[in-house]
């Protein structure tokens, strides 16, 4: 087994790595016989025919092909899927509580942890998203995993997480991110022990970086803070399992080897992971709000101009300068659907009950914004003063469809049943003129 090579800098670049000297081809991808008795064999995240500035390719160079692996079979883990009913969905506003960590003498990984809590479109639609939650305390162990059905950003909010796939090994820990390609194989692992967090899988086209228009060159998140492994591969024998979610279902093979035998690569269907604090945020400096759309990571582009499928945004420390301005997000309906967590700290519109862990569901045209303590305290603060959110990292994956709840999020015990009540202190100000 080699050792940990580092990082490649660069959103989206064609790289080239190799954990041995030579192990890359030279002016060929597919040799008659690849170099050091390695599989020549190709990855592709997009269709052949993709533009080239959209196409998404990995030429792998490894010690067994991929399709060496027993027969699937049906896996048995019920919390984790993508069945987001037919039905009618509520349109209230709704919170959870953070998800529950395994009890202590139950041991759960990284899959098994997995909890769908909402989403909507599918694998067979190509469009959409399903929303996850995840609380584990066991690293994989025998055990390795792969997504067909879209890529996954994973969001820590507890614990450090170790990704060990096929290209190489990811770090990350709570306010970074990382994002693994559909298809890519990959084994999770514990430092801290104990892990929770968030995970969008996403349906629909790649996420990428967004234009950024009129605010130029430079600002939000910068192509050079994105990185990705460089090469480095287990050569392992043994009795191991394969698990592969297809078409919403998940499925279970046996392999004799790890599939993280991938010794040289070079492409751009790559895993990747951000730091969210490396974030250049944007604000006003004169009056009122700039929309939303300034806090923009990464989107996920839909067949509509200007509408993403899905998008990953944050809400970071900064400062609050505007003057004669409501400075919390304001009262606010929208036609896209929202789903928020909160990473780390406290977010600037809730005054309390939505915790570090926790999450909510806005749908489209459902009303939402700060609370009634909240409203008021804003409503009478001093403006000559610039307000400073230091301690804080909320998310949100915005998606162009209703979110629908899945059943199990609607009854679990850690749902906020009285969520609603925290505008119910919100009094009539309003005063008709006299006459």
């Amino acid at each position: 087994m080699t050792a940990a090579a580092g990082y490649l800098s660069g959103f989206g670049n064609e790289f080239a790595t190799e954990a041995i000297d030579g192990a890359l081809p030279v002016g060929r991808n597919s040799p008659q016989r690849a170099p050091l008795g390695l599989y020549a064999e190709q990855l592709s995240g997009t269709a052949f025919t993709a533009p080239r500035a959209q196409n998404r390719r990995t030429w792998q160079y490894r010690i067994r092909p991929s399709a060496m692996h027993g027969s699937f079979t049906g896996y048995d883990q019920r919390r984790f899927h993508n069945d987001f009913g037919g039905g009618p969905v509520t349109p209230d506003q709704l919170r959870w509580d953070p998800l529950p960590m395994p009890a202590e003498e139950t041991a759960v990984d990284f899959v098994d942890g997995l909890y769908t809590m909402a989403g909507n479109g599918g694998a067979a639609a190509g469009a959409g998203i399903g929303v996850h939650m995840y609380a584990a305390n066991r690293s994989m162990q025998g055990r390795f995993f792969y997504d067909a059905d879209g890529e996954l950003l994973i969001v820590p909010q507890l614990g450090r997480l170790r990704i060990a796939t096929e290209m190489g090994l990811i770090d990350v820990q709570p306010q970074q991110i990382a994002v693994i390609p559909r298809g890519v194989r990959f084994r999770v692992e514990l430092p801290d022990g104990q892990a929770r967090g968030y995970v969008c899988e996403n349906f629909g086209a790649f996420l990428r970086l967004p234009d950024l228009g009129p605010i130029g060159s430079n600002g939000l998140a910068n192509p050079r803070d994105f990185e990705s492994p460089q090469a480095w591969y287990e050569d392992v024998e043994g009795d191991f399992e394969l698990i592969a979610k297809f078409q919403g279902h998940l499925w279970r093979a046996d392999i004799g080897h790890s599939p993280l035998d991938v010794v040289a690569w070079h492409g751009n269907h790559v895993p990747y992971r951000y730091d969210l604090r490396r974030f250049n945020t944007i604000g006003s400096i004169s009056y009122d709000h700039p929309d939303p759309s300034i806090f923009l990571v990464l989107t996920s582009p839909s067949d509509t101009p200007g509408v993403g499928n899905m998008d990953f945004v944050i809400f970071p420390p900064r400062w609050l300068v505007a003057q004669d301005t409501f400075r919390p997000p304001w009262f606010h309906r929208n036609i896209a659907s929202e789903f928020m967590g909160l990473i780390h700290g406290a977010y600037d519109a809730k005054a309390d009950g939505f915790m570090p862990g926790g999450c909510s569901v806005h749908n489209c045209m459902t009303g939402h914004g700060p609370d009634a303590a909240t409203f008021e305290k804003a409503s009478s603060a001093d403006l000559t003063k610039p307000d400073v959110i230091a301690d804080t990292m909320a998310f949100m994956f915005e998606a162009r469809a209703v979110i629908r709840p899945t059943a199990q999020a609607l009854t679990a015990a850690h749902r906020q049943r009285d969520y609603q009540a925290c505008w119910a202190g919100l009094s009539r100000h309003f005063q008709a003129p006299a006459g």
